[in-house]
């Protein structure tokens, strides 16, 4: 919490920074500011214990994180080796007086946020609170009517879905006027909510920090709650006995709204959701080859997934008189990911699982100056998600050598990291790598990631990468 709370304050110091650089301007008394502390309710994701990285639970392994094994790290919070989130009772301290915390959108803890509005030019009032409900849907349409800009039709021949949002610009100076966002509803992995003049109808479906192996529960065996936040805004009396027709009235709505938006049918799976080949979610990539090129950096969601299946990367290569050096492709951080890359003249392969245990497979000798075909081929064990495998690098269609890595990365490498070619910055995958500096001192003329381990000669011909790249225009 203590991190958090710096951090905080350093986001808070150079938005100062972004105002500072308006008055020297002259131009903030006629600029519209709006600062939205958070964009939901304090997070639990961190579990009951607090998180020293965070992608352990996002791949579904928080019982790996024990008090114990925090402690081991305390001294590293907020350093560059920690990914680090408080503990779900700090969540709930910082969403007080409010119910719940993020991914509960049902409650006032999982989405209402503080938000300051500064526009002199444009605001007669001062330092005054208004009540009205809204949506974080309706700044846009409220920076479109002060700007005097109707919403846009089409963006570059594209047709636009229209703005669902209300301006609250008619409320700035008058703190009595009647409200205009009537309803609103809210959905996230089944948690549910809808707020529809002066009163909330809310259900809490599944628990946040609970990301995987919880029982699930039936849609119908929730229970929803009632409350007249226009008397109660922290929605700390629930009236469902009392008021049953209003709730059921407030139900029916929620119905309309999400069948409206697209909402239905519910989805309340976790880990699955995130894996498109069992939610089928559409996916950016499709079929079993891409083909990149040299200083692409593309996210994961650009990439042919790699986890929990048989794969190799391969790619032509050019190395320098001096020696190979850098990185040929990788992806991920040091909280977990994956990386091919030469490392003193050797072809070199590193798994990182989850920031805690680092597979390594080395070829015994260097690389010859001149051009070469370096792959990496994984064969995974199968048996479900997040098994092991065996990697083998080739040279020039050769193996050269054959590692374990006996575990593997079951959903996500990383929340923000992209894949790169030829290079990668940020956080090192593996410690030769460094912050910066990791350039291939050669040149990386492709890299071909497929998802099928069917050539025989462990080479990729010319013709082969030409027939994929015309296959996929």
């Amino acid at each position: 919490m203590e991190v958090y709370a710096g951090f905080l304050e350093y986001a808070d110091h150079h938005v100062g920074r972004v105002l500072d650089a308006l008055t020297d301007l002259g131009l903030l008394e006629n600029t519209l500011v709006f600062y939205i502390i958070g964009d939901n309710g304090a997070s639990a994701e961190g579990t009951l214990h607090g998180s020293f990285n965070e992608m352990i639970n996002f791949n579904g392994m928080a019982a790996l994180e024990t008090p114990q094994f925090l402690m081991d790290r305390v001294d590293q919070l907020g350093s560059r080796s920690s990914y680090n989130h408080y503990a779900v009772g700090l969540a709930h301290a910082m969403d007080t007086p409010y119910q719940w915390a993020k991914q509960v959108a049902s409650h006032w803890g999982g989405t209402r946020n503080g938000m300051i509005v500064h526009w002199p030019d444009g605001i007669a009032c001062k330092g005054e609170i208004r009540h009205q409900f809204h949506h974080v849907i309706d700044i846009a349409p409220t920076i479109l009517e002060a700007a005097g800009l109707p919403a846009p039709v089409t963006v570059d021949g594209v047709q636009q879905m229209p703005i669902e949002g209300v301006s609250m610009l008619y409320s700035f100076n008058d703190a009595g006027a009647e409200e205009r966002h009537e309803t609103q509803y809210f959905e996230m992995f089944g948690n549910r909510g809808i707020y529809h003049k002066g009163f909330t109808a809310v259900t809490k479906h599944r628990t946040p920090w609970l990301i995987s192996g919880a029982a699930p529960v039936r849609f119908d065996d929730d229970h929803w709650e009632l409350y007249d936040t226009s008397k109660d805004w922290s929605q700390a009396d629930d009236l469902s006995k009392q008021m049953p027709e209003k709730l059921h009235e407030l139900q029916r709505l929620w119905l309309i709204e999400a069948a409206r938006r697209n909402v239905l049918p519910l989805d309340d799976r976790g880990v699955e959701r995130f894996l498109p080949e069992i939610s089928g979610r559409p996916q950016l990539v499709h079929g079993t080859t891409q083909v990149l090129f040299d200083g692409m950096e593309v996210t994961s969601y650009a990439l042919l997934d790699v986890k929990n299946r048989s794969h190799a990367i391969t790619s032509n290569v050019v190395i320098p008189a001096a020696g190979a050096g850098g990185v040929i492709f990788a992806e991920g951080t040091q909280f977990g990911g994956y990386a091919l890359y030469a490392h003193e003249g050797r072809l070199k392969y590193a798994y990182n699982f989850v920031g805690l245990e680092m597979f390594t497979v080395e070829a015994p000798d260097a690389l010859t100056a001149g051009e070469h075909q370096v792959r990496m081929e994984f064969a995974y064990d199968g048996g479900g998600l997040g098994k092991g495998g065996t990697a083998t690098l080739f040279v020039d269609g050769a193996e050269v050598k054959k590692g374990r890595v006996e575990h593997t990365h079951p959903v996500v490498f990383s929340a923000d990291a992209t894949a790169m070619v030829g290079n990668k910055k940020g956080s090192p995958i593996h410690p030769d790598l460094a912050l910066t500096g990791n350039r291939f001192a050669g040149q990386v003329q492709w890299v071909q990631v497929d998802l099928m381990l069917s050539d025989a000669d462990h080479f990729v011909t010319d013709e082969e990468r030409f027939r994929v790249a015309m296959a996929i225009q």
